[in-house]
C-alpha cells in the first residue's frame, strides 16, 4: 500500500460527523483524503500556526493541549476529528495535537474542507 494512500469509504463511515453525508458525497471526500501514518510522540498541529488541513482519527490516540490548560486538554481515539475550528472559522489552531501511540491519520485540505464539510459545522439550518 503505498504511503499516502486515500482513506476508504469504511473507515470514514465510522467516523459520526461524516455519516451525515450520503454515500455519494461520502465517497468523494474519501477520495479528497490522503491517509497517513504517525510514529507516537510525533506532532500534528501546532496552536497558533495557519489552518490548512483537516484531520480524522483512524487508529491511535492523540493528547489534545494548549497554552491555557496545564497538561492535556483532552484525547482523540479512532473516531474523533479534529482541525475543523481554525478551517471553519479562518482563525489559527487553537490547540496542539500530537500522537500518544502510533497513529493513522486522514487528512482534506481546505478547499476539500469546504466542499464537503463546512456544511456539516454551519450554525444555520437551511430550514430555518
Amino acid at each position: 500500500m503505498p504511503r499516502f494512500a486515500t482513506a476508504t469509504v469504511t473507515e470514514l463511515a465510522r467516523v459520526g460527523l461524516l455519516q451525515e453525508l450520503p454515500g455519494e458525497r461520502l465517497a468523494k471526500l474519501a477520495q479528497g483524503m490522503k491517509r497517513f501514518d504517525v510514529p507516537a510522540g510525533s506532532p500534528i498541529l501546532f496552536e497558533g500556526e495557519k489552518a490548512d488541513h483537516f484531520y480524522v482519527v483512524l487508529r491511535g490516540m492523540l493528547v489534545v493541549s494548549n497554552s491555557g490548560s496545564l497538561g492535556a486538554r483532552g484525547m482523540l481515539k479512532p473516531g474523533d476529528y479534529f482541525g475543523e475550528v481554525g478551517l471553519a472559522m479562518n482563525v489559527p489552531r487553537t490547540a496542539s495535537v500530537t500522537a500518544l501511540t502510533p497513529t493513522t491519520l486522514a487528512s482534506c485540505d481546505k478547499a476539500t474542507f469546504d466542499e464537503f464539510l463546512r456544511p456539516l459545522f454551519a450554525d444555520d439550518s437551511p430550514e430555518g
